[in-house]
């Protein structure tokens, strides 16, 4: 049986030294797919693994390290604190080797490779996908993979190394530790509703007008709900007490064209939108100052080629994209 982890007395040294003689790739990827599984037989049938060999590698490796990694129950597998620590650097560990392979495949022959991106709302109507369009177009065997989330859980994936790049609309406060950003331009917030909606007409209107209709907001978590909600109390009015919560911009088009919600949104999306020819803008302010839209990187690393291009591509975007 591995030792408690309350009995651990390893010094800093001595688990360098046991991670250096004991840890394998192979041991990596068994940890990271338990983590992911939460459970040994699922995991080593996806490694064709048999599960008693994935078990006593599990035992071996908390024997060596004298913790536990993995808190075991009839539901299945956890990992503890000491298993989190782990299976975090695990992840940078099988990223880099990831990326070094698609170096080495890029140097023989044409570029290929696969980039995650993380994409927030203000990313996803125009910057994005003509970043990706120009790249597939120069290199075709690229493969994307686009994670929609709000800022806190893309940051999340970027720091583990299951994220390459998040792309969006930029926190104004200092981000965390160990992310790095770059701004690519600055884009306001607008008002957005149906054709035909009451107060599309208007002019010169206070904005506690607004606040009979039914808004689609970002969720809570997001810089722009947090901007819009100071925008609002700066004005005296509250922030809308039933809201829709949703970064879908499908959603949030079908939603505005067939009620009469009302919808603030980056100067990019509400383009978008008004190309449909259903939606127009509200003419009001909302008194946001125009946000900084860019991109996080995790501080440090190196971006592997295809990522790198298409960084390259973000920013050819960016130099040409007309904010008005």
């Amino acid at each position: 049986m591995p030792i408690r982890i309350a009995e651990a007395t390893m010094t800093p040294d001595k688990f360098e030294r046991t991670l250096i003689a004991r840890l394998k790739f192979k041991h990596l990827k068994l940890l990271v797919t338990v983590n992911e599984q939460r459970n040994i037989f699922k995991a080593a049938q996806l490694l064709n693994m048999a599960q008693p060999a994935a078990t006593k590698t599990i035992r071996d490796l908390e024997n060596d390290l004298e913790v536990e990694l993995f808190d075991r129950s009839s539901r299945g597998v956890t990992p503890t604190l000491y298993g989190d620590i782990v299976i975090k650097h695990a992840k940078l560990i099988l990223s880099q080797v990831k990326h070094a392979s698609e170096e080495l495949a890029s140097l023989k022959g044409g570029l290929s490779g696969r980039v995650t991106v993380g994409t927030l709302l203000a990313a996803s109507a125009s910057l994005l996908p003509s970043a990706i369009a120009k790249l597939k177009n120069e290199r075709p065997n690229v493969s994307i993979n686009l994670v929609e989330g709000t800022i806190d859980t893309l940051l999340g994936g970027l720091r583990i190394g299951d994220i390459d790049l998040v792309v969006g609309r930029l926190p104004k406060a200092p981000q965390d530790e160990g992310i790095a950003s770059e701004i690519l331009y600055y884009e306001p917030v607008v008002l957005v509703a149906r054709k035909g909606h009451p107060l599309a007409s208007k002019r010169n209107f206070p904005l506690k007008e607004l606040m009979q209709y039914e808004w689609i907001l970002p969720p809570q978590t997001t810089n722009l709900r947090q901007e819009i909600n100071t925008a609002l109390s700066e004005a005296g009015l509250e922030p809308p007490a039933r809201a829709v919560e949703s970064v879908s911009i499908l959603a949030n088009r079908t939603l505005l064209e067939e009620t009469d919600m009302i919808a603030a949104l980056p100067a990019q999306v509400a383009l978008s939108y008004e190309r449909s020819g259903n939606l127009i803008r509200i003419p009001v302010e909302l008194g946001i100052k125009p946000g900084p839209i860019g991109v996080s990187l995790r501080e440090g690393r190196e971006l592997s080629p295809a990522a790198f291009y298409l960084l390259e591509k973000l920013h050819d975007v960016a130099d040409n994209i007309s904010i008005t």
